[in-house]
């Protein structure tokens, strides 16, 4: 199917991390991608990319709550999604480890994205823009400072943006939950 329908995921990475960069949005730097094939179809691909030194990744905002500056991290990553929906990226894996952070003087982050191979280039409304936010995994807590960054470059309600912002991340939380929750049999509970 990889051969001689659909790109693969190697491929797709490379011509993706180009087209990340010509909208100005970070990632490490695309070198090539290499396929492997024989009569049967794609036996294996390759993408190789500059290595990106990070300090942290988005995880650590997760697991960390006091982790430092993290208020203003969460708002300058909500900025930098903002900025990847106003491109029409619709990053399908926006999720926790795909995003590598790199501290800058004077309370400055730089975000870059990795695990490129599933997006959609598509007119991001406000559904599908508060959609791309739920696997991140997202607290109670990460939820109302995001969503006021958010509603303010959007231009929306701030209850409007939380409500389905929220809504979105437990959904998505409760879904990956769902079945350890129901081997412990014990009931669902979210991090404040």
């Amino acid at each position: 199917m990889y051969k001689y329908i659909r790109k693969s995921k190697a491929k797709r990475s490379f011509e993706y991390a180009k087209k990340l960069i010509a909208c100005n949005i970070l990632t490490p730097y695309p070198i090539a991608y290499i396929e492997n094939t024989n009569a049967f179809g794609l036996t294996t691909s390759y993408y190789i990319s500059k290595h990106v030194t990070y300090d942290f990744d988005f995880r650590d905002l997760i697991h960390k709550p006091l982790f430092p500056n993290r208020n203003e991290i969460l708002q300058q990553f909500t900025s930098f999604t903002f900025k990847l929906h106003e491109n029409n990226i619709n990053f399908l894996d926006h999720s926790p480890g795909n995003t590598l952070i790199v501290e800058k003087p004077e309370k400055q982050y730089l975000f870059y994205l990795i695990d490129l191979n599933r997006m959609r280039f598509e007119t991001m409304d406000f559904n599908k823009r508060m959609h791309n936010f739920r696997r991140l995994w997202l607290s109670k807590s990460m939820v109302k400072i995001m969503s006021k960054t958010y509603s303010e470059l959007y231009y929306t309600s701030y209850h409007e943006t939380y409500s389905l912002m929220l809504k979105y991340s437990r959904a998505f939380q409760k879904k990956v939950d769902s079945k350890k929750l129901r081997r412990s049999g014990r009931k669902m509970k979210f991090k404040s």
